[in-house]
């Protein structure tokens, strides 16, 4: 008779539990439970996290933790912490958290020490952002930088983008682009207006081989050179890398370094943020740094049921595996976290979508959804029709600061912002039935027919789920507590499903084949062996 792991016997009961929590209205859960808004709320780094209105009974929320326990989630968050190789496909540590750690830390990589290197490189970032900042570090024709061209993908990108929408000032002393698409509107966009002599340009890629960033990199670097005397060129062109020797052979006057055991995704509190940290202030990237070390801590220490990032996963893993929802929406109430459904789309389907265990075996439960959003009120006017009626049930994630910006002169500041956040979770929940829509509609006026009609289109299922996240204002140190606490929840999911959160192999054949169908393009014909539809395709695109 085959032996049932502890993980496979605690997922097989979560199942169970979620089926009969499937039956029941998540309000009525209020009732059998008084505590649960006390039990399923927690503050961590500043955050106030309510998880409340999820699916999940009493009994559920157990079941979770007992599946985290079965699955050694904190054996799994010691080695991640202790630099152990926790992503096996490639040998590596990560450890993006010893790049936000304060004074004193001692982590090490596979038994390497990093804390100092980290340390080193922290410095020279604030050195080389004051020296930018104060003239000090000029051009080639001795002008001061105004502004800076950022140039990556990916993870490169996505993660300083977001850190600069969230932090930038309404009328920033230096003007920061960011370029990642190799469509070349991307560039001419970015460059329009500035001037080569007071622009710097940093090129973002581990390798400083990849295709896309290394394409724009050649045009900046030629934008550069029609304008630029050749002596002291090499100032405006600054390459953030882990092959320092291949950006200086490409021109840049200055490198920054970052290690292997930084993945894409999680190295925006690295050097990638370089550009960040000159146009927003190094101060302003320590505290983003500050309060990422803070949610560290916070997961490190607090116990199971109150510990943030492991609540915030659990509930996602009981939607996913739980009651099959492959879907979740991400909705900030704030225009400065514009960019975070995209920043958390990488982070999580990247790292957990995966189809097979770590030791190569297929995946025996879905893993991570398909993440989407839209910053509210902008989501409210276009998918929520979806999610608050649509036959699918599409658990969603409501971010609320509640000192957006300035208080308004009426007294009432950020309410009408954040009462629509706290309503439409509270609409997703309560739902409507098709009497009390006939009801209203009778009350307004309409007569019986017209009612029967109507009452139907006016019906709201309700007893969808969501999870509210509330922060007092988007400070930098709030912002660094956040995106930690996402990085978090995406490796307990990784850790629960038993896959790599931390390679991302999935991208590579498009790479490889996007390479031989160039050489088709420069041959001017279809290679021997391509399938009928490329083939075709790419004759069409050739002329």
């Amino acid at each position: 008779m085959p032996v049932t792991s502890p993980r496979t016997k605690a997922l097989a009961t979560l199942e169970k539990i979620a089926r009969m929590d499937a039956e029941t209205a998540i309000l009525d859960q209020f009732d059998a439970d008084p505590w649960r808004p006390a039990r399923l709320g927690l503050e961590a780094a500043g955050l106030w996290l309510d998880l409340s209105k999820q699916s999940w009974s009493r009994e559920g929320f157990e079941a979770c933790l007992a599946l985290a326990r079965a699955c050694d989630l904190e054996g799994r968050r010691a080695a991640l912490f202790a630099g152990e190789a926790v992503n096996g496909t490639e040998g590596r540590a990560v450890l993006h958290p010893a790049l936000r750690a304060g004074p004193g830390a001692d982590f090490h990589a596979l038994g390497e020490p990093v804390s100092e290197e980290v340390a080193t490189v922290r410095q020279a970032i604030a050195a080389y952002a004051t020296a930018v900042r104060s003239g000090t570090e000029a051009g080639a024709t001795g002008q001061p930088f105004r502004a800076i061209v950022h140039i990556g993908i990916g993870g490169s990108d996505l993660g300083p983008r977001l850190l600069w929408d969230a932090m930038r000032p309404l009328d920033p002393d230096i003007d920061l682009r960011f370029v990642a698409n190799i469509d070349p509107r991307d560039m001419a966009e970015a460059l329009t207006g500035l001037d080569p002599e007071t622009t710097l340009v940093v090129v973002v890629s581990k390798t400083f081989t990849t295709q896309e960033t290394l394409a724009n990199a050649e045009r900046a670097r030629t934008w550069l050179a029609t304008a630029l005397p050749e002596a002291g060129r090499e100032r405006h062109l600054v390459g953030v890398t882990a092959a320092p020797d291949k950006a200086a052979a490409f021109g840049c006057g200055h490198t920054f370094g970052f290690r292997d055991w930084v993945g894409g995704r999680y190295s925006l509190w690295s050097a990638v943020s370089l550009s960040v940290a000159v146009a927003a202030g190094p101060e302003v990237f320590e505290r983003l740094l500050a309060g990422a070390a803070e949610m560290d801590a916070h997961f490190l220490s607090a116990p199971l049921a109150r510990n943030a990032p492991v609540m915030l996963g659990l509930a996602q893993v009981f939607n996913v595996a739980g009651m099959q929802r492959p879907a979740r929406t991400v909705a900030p109430y704030a225009h400065a976290l514009r960019r975070l459904p995209a920043f958390l789309q990488q982070l999580e389907m990247e790292s957990n979508g995966k189809g097979v265990r770590r030791d190569g075996s297929p995946v025996d439960t879905p893993t991570g959804p398909v993440v989407f959003g839209e910053p509210g009120t902008n989501g409210q006017h276009a998918f929520f029709q979806q999610i608050h009626q649509g036959p699918e049930v599409v658990p969603a994630e409501f971010i609320i600061v509640r000192h957006a910006g300035d208080e308004a002169d009426d007294g009432v500041g950020d309410a009408p912002l954040w009462s629509n956040a706290l309503a439409q979770a509270q609409a997703l929940m309560l739902g409507k039935s098709e009497a009390v829509a006939r009801a209203e509609l009778l009350a307004a006026g309409a007569d019986t027919a017209e009612a029967d009609r109507l009452a139907p289109h006016k019906a709201f299922p309700g007893n969808r789920p969501s999870t509210t996240l509330v922060m007092e204002r988007l400070t930098p140190e709030a912002l660094g507590a956040l995106l930690a606490l996402y990085e978090h929840k995406t490796f307990v999911e990784g850790v629960i499903w038993d896959i790599n959160s931390f390679d991302q192999w999935g991208v590579e054949l498009g790479k490889v084949l996007a390479q031989a169908i160039l050489k088709d393009v420069k041959a001017g014909k279809p290679s021997a062996g391509l399938d009928p539809s490329t083939a075709g395709l790419l004759k069409r695109l050739l002329g």
